[in-house]
């Protein structure tokens, strides 16, 4: 009886790596999830393109990127408290419209759970 419970304790412990990592995402897939964003924005460097940079977004506060013009909607979201956190910018990637009703951005979402994933583990790379 007292090996099989040290066993399960076991396998418990050694499964909890592989849930964590696959609840933080892939950094690597994330980069080509990005790569849907890239149209508008750049996170590997501070530039605004149709976007804002989002490097190091995570932490900033919405709406308060240097030398880019914000939608009233983003920047009452910032003023209202709004930072980007991993669930924050879980609810907004989903459907930035719902979460921020007045931003200017078109893009309609990521439908997928691990997409998302993915491309936060990619932002939080960029955010360090």
């Amino acid at each position: 009886m007292r090996i099989s419970v040290v066993a399960l304790s076991f396998s418990a412990l050694s499964l909890c790596p592989v849930t964590a990592l696959a609840q933080e995402g892939d950094a690597e897939a994330g980069a080509v999830v990005f790569k849907k964003c890239s149209v508008c924005h750049v996170v590997d460097k501070d530039t605004n393109k149709v976007g804002p940079s989002l490097n190091h977004v995570m932490g900033r506060t919405a709406g308060t990127h240097p030398n880019f013009r914000y939608s009233p909607a983003m920047v009452e979201a910032g003023k209202g408290g709004l930072v980007w956190d991993d669930a924050t910018l879980r609810e907004y990637l989903q459907n930035p419209k719902a979460k921020v009703k007045g931003t200017k951005m078109v893009f309609p979402g990521l439908k997928e759970e691990a997409d998302i994933s993915n491309v936060i583990a990619y932002l939080k790379q960029h955010s360090q």
